[in-house]
């Protein structure tokens, strides 16, 4: 038997075994235990689901097999027409079940800290980092998800020379772990007087939020520095030492924060922050390990180096890693992106399977 179906029929069983669980009283009395058994009932039901649908469509095929070797030519040509569009079936639906059974990335459930970074092009770039994170920010609206600013440095000119923020919500990870790199504009910028195409660059990083059983920080390595907040934020501002910066010695990151005018919830912040970027880190080296031509997440943010193009003459957004280009800027600047992140996942699913194969 193909080691995937014995890899199903363990799954069904798993599933029935954990409904036996969920209708167990003393399972339902230990909360924890409850709530991690009707989370893998969750992952487990569309795999079931989909493999029920399948058996179903193989009863079919083998019934029309049958009726091909019936005198009756009228039946036979039917049963013939029906068997292309029902194989045709089977085998989307064993590919479905392929990328159902991969192994699940454990951060896929997730919050996630978004770090948006102005790089080449000066004011334009910054201008160009404030228009990602107001896309990011309306797309998760559309998602029902919550977006909470962490950390903001606002450029001269209007727009963004770097923000950070967390994105809670249902499976916020796993949608978004993909836009991280570098991402281009070329545009006309408005002080441009010959009307001359502008290309500037921001990188974008989207860690998974850290739990305190992911990373383990000892406070002996952490260096905190307090000092006085600057830019525009009220009366507190140059007054009194809420900014906090925490230095994670061994690793050598560094984060700020002073958005808030509690020193304290500044400190919360930041090591929201840190713990996400150390845990980062840590991913990044295990995926390294695995796969030693890994390229960097993000890049040096130079204009070579990027993931995707936003052409405003053209109208057009280009993800070059999997040459997709949609010739509809505006509504993906207000936040529509299904079709960009449905396209891009779909593509490093099938990159893993290929690998699993391989």
């Amino acid at each position: 038997m193909d080691p995937m179906y014995d890899k199903l029929e363990e799954v069904v069983d798993r599933l029935r075994e954990v409904e036996g669980l969920l209708s167990d009283p003393k399972v339902v009395s230990q909360q924890d235990r409850f709530r991690q058994l009707t989370k893998e009932h969750s992952e487990l039901s569309p795999v079931v689901e989909a493999y029920s649908s399948y058996r179903q469509l193989c009863d079919e095929i083998a019934g029309n097999r049958e009726l091909l070797q019936d005198s009756d030519p009228e039946l036979k040509e039917m049963a013939r027409e029906e068997l292309s569009g029902l194989e045709e079936q089977r085998a989307e639906l064993e590919e479905q079940l392929k990328l159902l059974l991969l192994p699940k990335d454990p951060n896929d459930d997730k919050n996630l800290i978004l770090e948006i970074r102005a790089g080449t092009g000066g004011d334009e770039a910054a201008l160009f980092a404030g228009d990602l994170f107001r896309m990011y920010g309306r797309y998760a609206e559309n998602q029902g998800w919550r977006v909470e600013m962490l950390s903001c440095s606002d450029s001269d000119a209007g727009g963004m020379k770097e923000v950070i923020a967390m994105v809670s919500g249902q499976r916020v990870y796993s949608r978004l772990k993909y836009e991280s790199g570098t991402h281009r504009v070329q545009r006309v910028p408005e002080t441009e007087t010959q009307g001359r195409i502008h290309t500037s660059a921001c990188t974008v990083a989207v860690l998974p939020e850290a739990e305190d059983v992911d990373v383990d920080i000892d406070p002996s390595d952490l260096r905190i520095d307090v000092y006085r907040a600057s830019g525009a934020g009220g009366q507190h501002v140059n007054k009194t030492e809420s900014a906090v910066r925490i230095t994670h010695v061994p690793s050598g990151v560094v984060v700020s924060c002073q958005d808030e005018k509690s020193q304290h919830k500044n400190k919360a912040k930041a090591m929201k922050v840190l713990k996400s970027r150390i845990l980062d880190s840590l991913m990044a080296e295990q995926q390294a390990l695995m796969a030693a031509d890994r390229k960097t997440q993000v890049g040096s943010g130079d204009r070579s180096q990027r993931i995707r193009t936003y052409n405003y003459p053209q109208g057009r957004c280009t993800d070059h890693r999997i040459g997709l280009t949609l010739y509809r800027l505006e509504s993906i600047l207000q936040g529509d992106l299904d079709e960009l992140v449905d396209a891009i996942n779909t593509h490093f699913q099938s990159e893993a399977l290929a690998g699993q194969e391989s």
